[in-house]
């Protein structure tokens, strides 16, 4: 997380697009469009959400500019949020948690998707199995976090190629079996319509604001790159794939509607030809990689930032068990489906608010930051604040939190507002406008005020 010199600045940002694509084509987008069918809605209605859900795309964007402005990771650059002290609390829980999720989730898949596939060949141990793609795979995921950013930026490019190429001849193998013809048995109105199409919105949209790491990715290029740049590139790096295979997934929905009792995964490898299922898995194996080994390099910086003394190789290792603790659990208790819709929801109580107070700073600072301040934790210093803490980023991110939690609506949890309003889940536009206010009005009082210049 040191600063990065003049002298090592490097790249362009159109680099940024296909390091963001490659985790992009992922089958946690076949998911989540399959479930906008499963929640009652017709083809058309589930497209828009898609669309409206990835839009949010361009926060990781914004963010992403302070990294190169800075030059270091976002887990320090949050120190002009919540202060010296306060940003220890904040990275440990924000920045671990949705580590973990995402470790988690994009593990899980790939070892039900492994595991389905061994199965044809003799090796059907529920348990066993599922483990031990899991170990495989997390070990490999940890040997790209190791090497870093030099080897993302190299080879990340190559990894979306090859997952466009895999993903796509699914696509022309799903299509053929899609019920064009789909209609809901039961169509939605009022709202029912209203419940589902909010809690589509916050599955899609959970997935762009949790990538509070994407300045970690842009900060080794010159200062001198265009911001407007940088956002393009991340924004659609991320959402244009996303897009395409969250709307595949939509149309998947009707195709595999009769086979989801045994899994979404195990329906999916069915309507593939023998040749491709396993070319399949082995593309979801590499997505895998590709976004964990993103996620899991920038969540050992995060651990480097709240004052763990450990160096970034022994800080991913550490990250790597973590998660793969989790999705052994996981892999025990539950189910892809409904893990990937739970966690995604529950998720944005952390995610909407942190990603919303990082992008009202960069817009209100206009991106000024500077690297060796953000490193000065000595009492009197810039970002100290009151006792080390920013009461406005404290206050503005717990305030966001509670309203999401609020207007949430999931099966095991639906807050009362939402509750009020007939199960419509106005978790992500709540969150986010508590946040941005509350921290747009707390910062410009003597609250906000930094130390010397």
């Amino acid at each position: 997380m040191e600063l990065i010199g003049a002298g090592e600045r490097h790249g362009r940002a159109r680099d940024l697009f296909f390091v963001w694509a490659a985790p992009s084509v992922t089958i946690l987008n076949f998911t989540v469009g399959a479930t906008l069918v499963l929640l009652g809605l017709e083809l058309w209605q589930a497209v828009l959400v898609v669309i409206a859900g990835s839009a949010l795309w361009v926060f990781p964007g914004i963010i992403a500019i302070s990294g190169p402005a800075a030059g270091t990771s976002g887990s320090v650059i949050t120190r002009a949020i919540y202060g010296i002290v306060g940003n220890k609390p904040v990275v440990t829980f924000t920045g671990w948690l949705i580590g973990a999720v995402f470790l988690a989730l994009n593990w899980l898949a790939s070892s039900f998707l492994g595991a389905d596939l061994l199965a044809g060949i003799g090796l059907d141990d529920p348990v066993v199995v599922p483990i031990i793609v899991t170990l495989v795979i997390s070990a490999i995921t940890v040997v790209v976090a190791v090497y870093g950013h030099a080897l993302i930026v190299r080879v990340y490019s190559w990894f979306a190629i090859v997952l466009a190429v895999i993903f796509a001849t699914v696509t022309a193998f799903i299509l053929p079996q899609v019920d064009w013809g789909y209609r809901a048995a039961d169509p939605l109105s009022g709202a029912p319509l209203w419940s589902a199409v909010t809690i589509g919105f916050t599955l899609i949209a959970s997935n762009p604001i949790s990538y509070i790491n994407s300045p970690d990715l842009a900060r080794y290029l010159p200062r001198s790159t265009k911001p407007s740049h940088i956002i393009a590139a991340t924004a659609l790096g991320g959402a244009l794939p996303g897009i395409v295979f969250a709307i595949v997934g939509v149309l998947l929905g009707t195709a595999v509607m009769d086979g989801l009792d045994a899994g979404i995964e195990s329906a999916l490898l069915g309507l593939l030809p023998p040749w491709l299922a396993p070319v399949f898995v082995i593309g979801v194996v590499v997505n895998t990689v590709a976004l964990n080994g993103m996620t899991t390099y920038t969540s050992s910086m995060a651990l480097q930032a709240i004052g763990i003394p450990l160096r970034r190789i022994p800080a991913a290792i550490v990250v790597g068990v973590i998660g793969t603790g989790l999705t052994i659990y996981l892999v025990l208790s539950t189910n892809l489906l409904d893990a990937v819709n739970l966690m995604l929801q529950f998720l944005v109580i952390v995610s909407a608010p942190t990603m919303t107070v990082f992008v009202t700073d960069v817009v209100l600072r206009r991106n000024r930051y500077d690297g060796a301040e953000l490193f000065d934790d000595e009492r009197g210093g810039r970002f100290w604040y009151s006792g080390g803490w920013s009461i406005p980023g404290t206050v503005a991110v717990v305030a966001g939190g509670v309203a999401t939690a609020l207007c949430l609506s999931t099966t095991v949890w639906t807050g009362p507002i939402a509750e009020a309003i007939g199960f419509v889940d106005l978790s992500v536009p709540a969150g986010m406008l508590v946040a941005a206010a509350g921290y747009a009005l707390l910062i410009r009082t003597p609250l906000g005020k930094e130390g010397r210049p």
